[in-house]
């Protein structure tokens, strides 16, 4: 086993951490209280061509494998943008998967360079409030009428939808107890987010919020068939072969939240002075942090081996899941001890601690949460009989 980087691995690393310097805790702190998009940052990460990582380069992009992606995803992270920063470039970076695997020359050409550039701006149209982890339950129904599908429902927890030109949506084409198979009869589109018939209406919610999070209302959509991604009803299966690459770039981005949150709490025990002492030289406070350094470590190394899986073409569910699950457990928990480390100054937002811990919580809910990730363990490793 080789566990050391690459040079051009290790280029990425620096060279992201390098341009995320210049957006410090003061950025990001002004960004998420004034509820306003990082557009500086999105516009330096796609200037500097990191937006097209995964995008073949026949459509602008580098070419390269979810390892990279995720080597991206965490310095973002790390750099004390957190979810905020990640969440910005997020679908750029891997959620197109679907798209390049499985949609027409003409959708690719058409829409992959201008994400790659940073031109285009894409939400993922999934969730929906009355399905929540369940997909098949989905009633965002898509009706054939000619050349075009007409689309009426509701989706939420749309991130990005309010900056969005363009939605990677996810429909019925046949409702649920029409098919013989649930996970049938779904259809997946890359089409407009055309206002005189989409409804965006941001939620508010408890942290993370220079990128919004949407309910999306959709009346009377025209979307033409040129923009259905693949065949019709085989959207689900589309669906999937993103869905490993996406808890593997969640992984990578709490895992830097993690680590950056470990580092402010270092740096305060080592300056802290009480009792004529620096606080980090008591076992209560070293004990948490350098116990949190371990489980970063160790999370850190089921996502390199689910990447490499998935870079070398093999089966990954169990890695990508895990990994999931261990660095949202992980990155939580070290920002969980920052708070505490710093103690009252913590909740204080000057030290950032506050933003962190709000923005990893959210990790351990989002996109899948820890209990699911247990079911699919418990079921689809285990062999344990299924419980939903």
């Amino acid at each position: 086993m080789d566990f050391e980087l690459t040079e051009d691995q290790q280029l990425i690393r620096r060279s992201v951490a390098d341009l995320c310097r210049k957006f410090d805790d003061q950025y990001w702190m002004r960004k998420d209280q004034a509820h306003e998009f990082p557009t500086e940052f999105y516009e330096a990460i796609a200037s500097g061509g990191w937006l097209g990582i995964t995008i073949p380069e026949e459509y602008g992009g580098h070419g390269l494998g979810i390892t990279e992606a995720t080597l991206l995803a965490e310095e973002v992270s790390r750099s004390g943008g957190g979810m905020n920063a990640a969440t910005s470039i997020h679908l750029s970076i891997f959620g197109m998967q679907p798209v390049v695997m499985h949609g027409s020359d003409e959708l690719k050409r058409r829409t992959l360079p201008r994400v790659a550039s940073g031109d285009l701006h894409v939400c993922f149209g999934v969730t929906e409030p009355g399905a929540g982890l369940d997909t098949t339950r989905i009633t965002t129904f898509a009706r054939r009428d000619g050349d075009h599908y007409v689309v009426n429902g509701r989706k939420v927890w749309i991130s990005k939808a309010l900056e969005s030109e363009k939605i990677l949506l996810l429909t019925r084409t046949t409702r649920y107890d029409e098919v013989d198979k649930k996970t049938d009869g779904m259809t997946l589109f890359l089409t407009d987010l055309d206002r005189a018939h989409v409804d965006i209406r941001p939620i508010t919610k408890m942290g993370r919020n220079a990128v919004s999070s949407n309910e999306v209302f959709i009346d009377g959509l025209r979307i033409p068939v040129e923009d259905r991604v693949g065949e019709e009803g085989k959207g689900f299966r589309y669906l999937l072969d993103g869905l490993n690459p996406e808890r593997m770039l969640i992984a990578a981005e709490a895992l830097g939240l993690g680590r950056v949150s470990l580092d402010r709490a270092v740096k305060y025990g080592n300056e802290r002075v009480v009792f004529d002492r620096p606080i980090g030289m008591n076992q209560g406070i070293q004990f948490p942090l350098a116990d949190s350094l371990a489980h970063l470590d160790a999370a850190e190394l089921v996502l390199r081996k689910a990447t490499w899986l998935f870079d070398n073409g093999k089966p990954c569910g169990r890695e990508a899941n895990t990994a999931k699950y261990l660095c949202a457990d992980a990155g939580f928990t070290a920002a969980d001890r920052a708070m505490q480390t710093h103690g009252g100054m913590g909740y204080a937002e000057e030290y950032s601690i506050s933003r962190y811990f709000r923005e990893a919580r959210v990790m351990r809910i989002a996109p899948i949460s820890q209990e699911m990730i247990l079911n699919y363990l418990g079921s689809h490793v285990l062999g344990l009989p299924r419980s939903y």
